[in-house]
């Protein structure tokens, strides 16, 4: 791999990472599966662009966020005040956030201006003081790791609060937190504020990345993010929280450089990308059953020759 090749699966790495993030407190934190990740993405992405062409670049960041926050304090509403299945509400919410981004966007695509960029401002403070260290990568570096960084250490501070200890609590077992007076929909709600937060502000990093926001980029990002937190799992092992967070981000970074790999190998087109995603993702997923499935021949087999 070329020096250029490395540099931007870091960035990407690290931007998507922030997305992995937000789905390691939904599904492996909080034990809820939720499937607005590619609604709350798109709207990050269209709210960080339509505001950022307003001339308010880091508006457009923070916006972004917020308004991820919102669509997970919808999900969370259906699932916790109308006892709507978590899938379900996740679902429901999805469908209601592509017909939102339409409107946010007004056309199914829309060009961030060059200047009104968060990336290209950095690169120009950068080559004012000759801080280009990597060149035309050297801003893109910088921003997308401190970006993941921030959102990394910040929630390693959150979830050792007393209010993160109560929803990994809730994620562990919420029948023992009702009982313990904790307010279970409360911490839900939270928990998935804080994810599509997270996954929306992914989103509005990556408008600002590429330089445009389109009604179909949220499309299968689920499964991109679960790879990321399942290949960082693989490699750290189930351990605490913060060892978690952190997995969830190297998982991001070195799916990034295997689709990389897969890409330039000429082994596979672009158009299979997500199709070895899924298969990555269901192979993960399926080790459970492999060691299941291997055990119970070993046992039956072993008592076979013992007879």
């Amino acid at each position: 791999m070329s020096l250029n090749v490395i540099y931007g699966g870091l960035e990407l790495g690290f931007i998507y990472g922030i997305m992995a993030l937000g789905l390691y407190i939904s599904f492996k934190i909080m034990n809820i599966p939720d499937l607005t990740t590619d609604g709350s993405f798109t709207l990050g992405l269209a709210v960080s662009a339509v505001i950022a062409n307003q001339n308010h670049t880091w508006l457009g960041i923070l916006f972004a966020f917020l308004a991820g926050c919102c669509a997970g304090l919808v999900t969370g509403f259906l699932q916790t005040k109308l006892r709507i299945h978590p899938v379900l509400a996740g679902i429901i919410s999805m469908c209601g956030l592509y017909s939102i981004n339409l409107m946010i966007l007004g056309s199914p695509n829309v060009n961030v201006q060059r200047q009104s960029r968060l990336f290209t401002s950095v690169d120009n403070f950068f080559r004012s003081m000759g801080l280009d260290f990597f060149g035309r990568h050297s801003a893109k570096l910088v921003v997308s790791f401190l970006a993941v960084s921030v959102c990394v250490v910040v929630m390693i501070w959150f979830f050792r609060t007393h209010f993160g200890f109560c929803l990994r609590a809730t994620g562990n077992n919420e029948y023992m937190v009702r009982a313990s007076s904790i307010n279970v929909d409360v911490s839900k709600m939270v928990a998935l504020m804080l994810s599509n937060g997270l996954i929306a502000l992914s989103g509005g990093l990556i408008a600002q990345y590429q330089g445009y926001a389109d009604i179909s980029s949220g499309n299968g990002i689920l499964v991109v993010g679960l790879a990321s937190v399942i290949i960082g799992e693989a490699i750290f092992g189930k351990r605490s929280v913060a060892v978690g967070l952190i997995s969830a981000i190297a998982g991001s970074v070195l799916y990034r450089f295997i689709i990389t790999w897969v890409i330039n190998s000429g082994i596979f087109t672009a158009q299979v990308i997500r199709l070895i995603t899924a298969l990555i993702v269901a192979f993960a997923l399926s080790i459970p059953a492999f060691k299941y499935y291997i055990t119970r021949f070993k046992i039956k087999h072993g008592g076979d020759q013992s007879a």
